[in-house]
């Protein structure tokens, strides 16, 4: 376990965080709480897990990578 506080104990989570500001809400104008919530819901099941390429992953989507591994 790392301390608190130390910048590598969210890197994975912190990674997509900064992925979804730059790709989705910071480009968004969002009226309320549920229209940005669908629309993040969206993002992450129709794009990010279905067709984003991730370089980790070997350039595959996160779906592909889990039905390889099957």
């Amino acid at each position: 376990m790392s301390r608190k506080g130390n910048p590598y104990d969210n890197a994975v989570i912190e990674s997509f965080f900064k992925t979804l500001k730059r790709e989705l809400v910071n480009e968004g104008n969002y009226g309320d709480h549920e229209q940005a919530r669908l629309s993040i819901f969206r993002y992450i099941e129709t794009y990010y897990n279905e067709k984003r390429l991730h370089s980790s992953l070997g350039w595959v989507s996160p779906n592909q990578f889990e039905a390889l591994r099957s």
